[in-house]
């Protein structure tokens, strides 16, 4: 091989052993830390990564292509929610997350699994319930903000239920967590963990809530 073209062969192998391995904004190209920002397309309800710059640029209300999800995370310290009322949702697992969809005008439920996220029906008289007995979800944010449910008692090891406000990132890590470590019928012993790794992170994270009348 050609002495110039042995040297254009290096420089361009060394390129590419040096390439930022990271996540790059999705709008402006530049790379990304793993703590970064995030934007959702509410019609596709797609997320979308950027940086601070590009971030900023987008607001997480109004009507605009793509909104800038929320960094905060609160654990209500009373939510009121019946077995019974739970039970009505008809939601298969004891995880589920709710969101107010600006596209459909109206309030609408997942619950994740090995397929991803699956939509779940949910009528305008039972989220109307769930609202009057919990009045701090009518400032939930749509599209960006949801209502994350964790019901499932001993399996995450924890004794009580728990509801927390979160980005709407943090529900699709979960779905992404759910999808890529479930493992048979019963999910297996490393996807448990997982799980209950996700929550304790939030439990950490999050500000407490209270209700207010």
């Amino acid at each position: 091989m050609p002495q110039a073209q042995n040297g254009s062969f290096n420089a361009l192998r060394n390129l590419v052993r040096q390439r930022d391995p990271r996540e790059r904004c999705e709008l402006c190209g530049k790379g990304l830390n793993s703590e970064h920002q995030h934007l959702i397309e509410p019609v596709a309800r797609k997320l979308i990564c950027a940086c601070d710059a590009c971030a900023v640029l987008f607001h997480s209300n109004g009507d605009t292509r793509y909104k800038r999800v929320p960094r905060r995370i609160r654990l209500s310290g009373n939510f009121q929610m019946s077995d019974s009322e739970w039970e009505s949702l008809s939601i298969p697992i004891g995880v589920a997350f709710f969101l107010k969809s600006s596209v459909e005008n109206k309030a609408v439920a997942f619950y994740p699994g090995p397929a991803g996220a699956t939509e779940s029906l949910l009528s305008l008289e039972a989220w109307n319930d769930i609202v009057r007995n919990n009045p701090e979800l009518a400032r939930m944010e749509p599209d960006v903000e949801a209502l994350l449910v964790n019901r499932l008692g001993q399996a995450s090891e924890i004794p009580r239920s728990e509801y927390y406000l979160v980005p709407i990132d943090k529900c699709y890590e979960l779905v992404g967590l759910i999808r890529s470590r479930w493992r048979g019928f019963s999910g297996g012993t490393e996807a448990w963990e997982e799980i209950r790794r996700f929550f304790e992170n939030l439990r950490q994270r999050a500000v407490p809530e209270q209700s207010h009348a």
